[in-house]
């Protein structure tokens, strides 16, 4: 079975598990429909204020910075406050969090980094250090390390800070809205209220697996292409 594969069955059994421990809590009366649709609705009239986009920026910020895994972060986000605002509020985060982990990276500096993530960095910081724009959209695209770490690699190995946010940018998002409708479309489907409503959160939920899913396959393709291209041009260069 491939990675992209397990990760896939992976996330519809954890939804399956979910779905289970909502009926449980449901079944003895600890979280009920009616309390959740009420504390989700609480704080989607919270979600234009100033002071919630200051807080999300606060959670994500301070959350990665200790390595709390993001696509829980965006998966909540996405359930609170619907795919269009959690969109918006998943991206701040995230990437007011790619900016103060950048920061600190330059601050500590290669040797404290390349100390703390071993082998597996080492491998990351050649590619680094040749690319800016083209390898930051890459590398959120296909997680080839934890996301603070990478961003404190690209800090610590002075990338361009401009072309380290367009290409944080560009490769984030589209990860971003995956996640974003499969949260949004979980809180849908833990307070549907008819059948109805059931299924078209269903539906949603699958579409957003979908969607993950083939982006991953498509970046893991381009990758791999990328990758005999390289491999090509190397013998090339050696008979020269």
């Amino acid at each position: 079975m491939s990675r992209t594969l397990s990760k896939g069955v992976g996330l519809l059994v954890a939804v399956v598990l979910l779905g289970a421990m909502w009926h449980l809590l449901q079944r003895y009366d600890l979280l009920t429909q009616a309390r959740l649709s009420e504390l989700i609705d609480t704080i989607r009239q919270w979600r234009n204020a100033p002071w919630m986009f200051a807080a999300v920026m606060a959670v994500y910020a301070g959350a990665l910075l200790v390595m709390f895994p993001l696509s829980l972060l965006v998966v909540v986000t996405g359930l609170l406050f619907g795919p269009v605002w959690g969109l918006a509020y998943a991206t701040l985060g995230t990437l007011t969090s790619s900016v103060v982990s950048y920061w600190v990276g330059h601050w500590l500096g290669r040797e404290a980094l390349m100390h703390y993530g071993g082998r597996h960095l080492r491998g990351l910081s050649g590619y680094l250090s040749k690319r800016g724009i083209r390898t930051m959209t890459v590398i959120n695209l296909l997680p080839l390390a934890p996301f603070t770490l990478t961003n404190m690699l690209a800090g610590a190995f002075h990338l361009k800070f401009r072309d380290y946010m367009i290409g944080s940018t560009l490769g984030i998002v589209p990860g971003l809205a995956a996640v974003i409708l499969l949260g949004s479309q979980l809180g849908a489907l833990f307070t549907a209220a008819s059948t109805k409503e059931l299924v078209l959160a269903g539906v949603g939920l699958a579409a957003g697996i979908g969607l993950l899913v083939g982006l991953k396959y498509y970046t893991s393709q381009r990758q791999d292409a990328n990758r005999r291209q390289a491999a090509k041009k190397r013998p090339q260069r050696e008979g020269e």
